[in-house]
């Protein structure tokens, strides 16, 4: 993925959501050539000259400083991720090139997900790949197990299964937000070969993810609220809390919790009781749960 070409997008997009009108500019009658900001207004709000911005937009503004990347936030409206989002595609981190290693989960971290009965939880690494999961996250969103790595991807789940339409009701922001944060993945790591693949391959197959990924919305995970169909025990509305780990930053800790005594909690309970292994079971089930987790691309 360019850089340049990717900062240029993403200001052009964030600069179509702004009217001249509510900046308090003049719009002179005419046909307006973009929706939006013009380049030379955004200039003017932002108190910079128009040919600065035009290089800043088009990524040929070296050392451009953090006040002029606020200001320009500022008038865009910018949320916190989308601020940082900028900074990164602005001002990029120089980094030798690296060959990306296997993550791996600690072995105390595929424990308590072990331990964590009623509660569904699994972690996010690259790319929103599922490295671990406990038994109540498989029997609720499905058995990661069953699918060979490569396939153990949300975004693959959202867009590329037919049943995922079904189980999300919500599914239009479902799929919105894993696009958002794919993009926000992006920005960090622009030279990440397997995001490439992965982006090629939902573009690909799926008119909705190019869509949406064409809108360059950014959105960093972190918590809200979905409802998930479940074929067994029906509609469930799940508050999802992330939590990034202090050793690694690119895995993220996913749980879901329901509101205590609601027909979601009763249901959550209900789908507990039915996954909880019986004594003569649970050596047969730790080779689907191990104490350690297993290595995933």
């Amino acid at each position: 993925m360019d850089r340049r070409e990717e900062l240029t997008e993403f200001l052009k997009s964030r600069r179509a959501r702004v009217r001249p009108e509510d900046l308090g500019l003049k719009v002179f009658n005419g046909r307006r050539r973009v929706p939006g900001l013009r380049r030379e207004e955004l200039a003017q709000a932002s108190g910079v000259s128009a040919d600065y911005y035009v290089r800043l937009e088009q990524g040929r503004a070296d050392n451009v400083s953090q006040e002029i990347l606020d200001a320009v936030s500022e008038v865009l409206g910018l949320d916190d991720a989308e601020r940082d989002h900028l900074a990164r595609l602005a001002k990029p981190v120089r980094r030798r090139r690296q060959r990306r290693t296997v993550q791996r989960i600690r072995p105390a971290l595929q424990q308590l997900l072990n331990a964590m009965d009623g509660v569904p939880a699994f972690v996010l690494g690259h790319r929103m790949d599922v490295l671990a999961w406990n038994r109540l996250a498989a029997a609720l969103v499905g058995d990661f197990a069953e699918l060979p790595p490569k396939e153990r991807n949300m975004p693959r789940r959202v867009f590329l299964d037919e049943s995922s339409r079904e189980f999300y009701p919500q599914w239009d922001a479902v799929a919105a937000e894993s696009v958002e944060y794919l993009r926000l993945y992006a920005g960090r790591y622009p030279d990440d070969p397997e995001l490439a693949e992965l982006v090629g391959e939902l573009s690909i197959h799926s008119a909705e993810f190019r869509e949406l990924w064409a809108r360059y919305g950014v959105k960093d995970k972190c918590f809200g609220v979905k409802v998930m169909h479940h074929q067994l025990v029906g509609e469930l509305t799940l508050q999802y809390e992330t939590f990034t780990l202090p050793d690694d930053p690119d895995q993220m800790l996913v749980t879901y919790s329901a509101v205590p005594d609601s027909d979601s909690d009763q249901a959550l309970r209900l789908l507990t009781s039915w996954t909880t292994p019986a004594p003569d079971q649970a050596d047969r089930e730790k080779s689907r749960f191990p104490e350690t987790a297993p290595e995933l691309p």
